[in-house]
């Protein structure tokens, strides 16, 4: 379908998503947002918690208007989600496509940063007789005005160990073949849902927890030679492996860890199921994301990072650990203790060590309703970009630099294109009148509601 004439309102947001699509590369770490509870704070209160914390993007598993708006204007990006329900639908005409796309995604952009599509989650893997394979591929190419791909679980492969003769399932070859022929048509990334945990609840005689929890210094050799110090690693490359054997290695398509994460609690005799252990794991995943690592297959590839979950959800579906995999309980407490805290963040990073509703809310309503307000470059930018930004506002943007330039107040730092950028940002945003669009600097830059100020560098408001 993707050789059909857009109607007019695909083409709008072709040239919208252009810009917002290149948000998604800013940084290499996201959360999952599930809402499946009945004690969870409101969708504004998340918002204004993450502007606080080093995660700049967040994927929701629907299109649900309060979250929606609750992350208009704050610098986060969102990857959105067609449910498994709606994908038939969508899939049997472009009509329905737009009618989704014009109701569910417009309204909102582009003060919310809509940056991707998820067409379904694992549904392959559903085990619903209802869902129709054809559809899935049918929907993406409906929908492929953005940057469009659905998450797959680990089921999809025929085996994953060793990583380098991985396989997708003979029953599904013909679907994954349909799917990443359109992900290396459209440049759109592989998404998978790993979880190292559920391989070490299954089989602790022959898996080291090490092993799962992302620490093991001794390695598991592949009879290719590849060495993995840990499993999470080995499952991306079983993905990478198995796209390749449908003739798609010399393709550019993308890996994206779209869900991983350890519960912090389990069923009776789960030992795995710990805070200890999510602590321990989802403070490694977080490292390994924001160390823009490879994998032994691919050391160059960077993998994005979504941490499953956010937040714990009481009603969903499973048993008790499906239940806990959040870093934070429903009333905003912490489930166990993660560092998400940045220094360029709105609230000096100091939210994210408390609970919902207290610091974060205080402090971001005041600044609302107040004149106080900033632009700084967002945690873990490309420094390439950010170099670019900092040529471009010390120079044709007309912004004076001396206090970045070396004697100046703002030049030492422990990172100093991302702090002389974040200076020069912010004056051109303070020049240009404070709009949103004025922080945005090729999706790099934060508004942010507290001073950044330090030491004697002064970031100077209007």
């Amino acid at each position: 379908m993707s050789h059909l004439r857009r109607p007019p309102l695909l083409r709008l947001l072709i040239l919208q998503c252009q810009l917002l699509g290149l948000a998604i590369l800013a940084s290499a770490v996201g959360v999952n947002y599930g809402t499946v509870g009945n004690n969870l704070p409101p969708p504004k209160k998340v918002a204004q918690l993450l502007q606080s914390t080093l995660i700049d993007k967040v994927k929701i598993y629907d299109t649900d208007p309060d979250i929606l708006q609750a992350f208009a204007n704050t610098g986060i990006d969102l990857l959105v989600a067609v449910e498994n329900s709606n994908v038939t639908s969508i899939g049997k005409e472009t009509s329905a496509a737009e009618d989704w796309l014009s109701t569910r995604v417009l309204p909102f952009i582009p003060a919310t940063s809509v940056v991707a599509i998820c067409v379904g989650n694992e549904y392959l893997t559903a085990g619903d007789d209802k869902l129709e394979a054809n559809a899935l591929v049918r929907a993406m190419q409906n929908l492929h005005a953005i940057k469009v791909t659905t998450p797959h679980s680990m089921a999809v492969l025929a085996s994953s160990f060793p990583p380098s003769a991985s396989t997708f399932a003979l029953t599904l070859l013909p679907t994954m073949t349909s799917i990443v022929q359109f992900l290396a048509d459209t440049g759109a990334p592989f998404m998978v849902n790993a979880y190292p945990y559920f391989a070490y609840r299954d089989n602790p005689s022959s898996v080291s927890l090490e092993y799962a929890l992302l620490g093991n210094a001794t390695g598991v050799h592949d009879p290719k030679g590849y060495v993995y110090t840990n499993m999470l690693d080995a499952q991306i490359d079983a993905v990478r492996s198995a796209i390749a054997a449908l003739g798609f290695g010399n393709r550019s398509v993308d890996v994206t860890l779209s869900e991983s994460g350890w519960p912090s609690k389990g069923e009776k005799g789960d030992s795995a199921a710990t805070p200890e252990n999510a602590k321990t794991y989802n403070t490694r995943l977080i490292e390994r994301a924001q160390a823009n690592k490879g994998t032994p297959m691919s050391p160059k590839d960077k993998v994005e990072v979504f941490v499953f979950a956010l937040l714990n959800e009481n009603k969903k579906p499973g048993g008790v650990t499906e239940r806990n995999f959040g870093m934070f309980n429903g009333d905003g407490s912490k489930s166990y203790d993660v560092d998400l805290s940045c220094q360029f963040c709105s609230s000096g990073g100091e939210a994210a060590a408390g609970k919902f509703g207290e610091r974060v809310e205080t402090t971001a309503g005041t600044a609302m309703r107040g004149p106080s307000v900033w632009c700084v470059a967002k945690p873990h930018a490309e420094e390439r970009v950010l170099q670019a930004v900092l040529d471009f506002c010390c120079g044709p943007g007309g912004v004076d630099c001396r206090e970045v330039y070396q004697g100046g107040d703002c030049f030492a730092g422990p990172d100093k294109v991302h702090a002389h950028a974040s200076y020069a940002m912010n004056i051109y945003y303070q020049m240009h009148g404070r709009n949103y669009w004025n922080c945005d600097f090729k999706g790099t830059g934060l508004v942010s509601f507290s001073d950044p100020s330090y030491g004697k560098c002064r970031y100077p408001q209007q």
